[in-house]
C-alpha cells in the first residue's frame, strides 16, 4: 500500500502543477517511475481482489463496490492490462492492446483532455475510435478497438468495447491516466 500512496502522491503533485493544454501530460522521469510503480502495485491488487484471475484478450472484470473517489486508470504496457480505481479501491481490470515498437504508447502521467462517444482518426484513414478519451496533444487515446493479445496499435490504448463504454461513463475530463512499463 505504501508504493500506491507514493505513486498517487507523485501523480497528485505532478498534476497540481499549472500547465497549458499543449503541455498537459507528464512524461518526466519521475512521472514514468511513478506510473510504473503504480502498475506494479495494481498487478498485486489484481491478484488480491480478483483471486489471480487470468484474462484472455478482450476480457475484463468489473465489480460494483460502491467505492467512491476520483476514478484513475493505470495501464501496464508489459502486462497489456488496464486497472481502474475509485479512490484507493481497485474496481476493474481489462486487457488492452497498446502501441508497437514502431509506434509506442507514451509512458507517464496524463489527464484526460477530451472525450467523445464516437471519434474518427484524423491520422489513420478515418478509423473509428468509439468511447475515445484523448490523453495527449498528438491524438493518443483510450478507446474501443481490436484486441489481438499483444501491442498492435499506433500508440493508442485499445479496450474491449463494453469496458470502454463503462470506463467512459465513470471518467471525466481531467481524470488521471498512469501508463507504466
Amino acid at each position: 500500500m505504501n508504493k500506491l500512496a507514493l505513486a498517487l502522491a507523485t501523480a497528485t503533485l505532478a498534476l497540481s502543477v499549472p500547465t497549458t493544454p499543449a503541455a498537459a501530460s507528464f512524461e518526466t522521469a519521475e512521472a514514468k517511475i511513478a506510473a510504473s510503480e503504480a502498475a506494479a502495485v495494481a498487478r498485486e491488487h489484481m491478484e488480491d481482489v480478483f483471486a489471480g484471475k487470468e484474462l484472455k484478450p478482450g476480457q475484463f472484470v468489473w465489480r460494483d463496490t460502491g467505492a467512491t473517489g476520483a476514478p484513475r486508470v493505470v495501464v501496464s504496457l508489459s502486462d497489456q492490462l488496464a486497472y481502474v480505481y475509485r479512490g484507493d479501491t481497485l474496481v476493474a481490470v481489462s486487457t488492452v492492446s497498446t502501441g508497437t515498437e514502431q509506434n509506442p504508447t507514451p509512458t507517464g502521467i496524463f489527464p484526460i483532455l477530451e472525450k467523445k462517444p464516437m471519434h474518427r482518426s484524423r491520422k489513420y484513414d478515418n478509423a473509428p475510435m468509439p468511447f475515445m478519451q484523448r490523453i495527449d496533444k498528438y491524438g493518443i487515446a483510450l478507446h474501443a478497438g481490436a484486441l489481438p493479445g499483444y501491442p498492435a496499435s499506433h500508440g493508442c490504448i485499445r479496450l474491449p468495447a463494453k469496458f470502454a463504454a463503462k470506463l467512459y461513463g465513470v471518467t471525466s475530463v481531467g481524470a488521471t491516466v498512469m501508463i507504466g512499463a
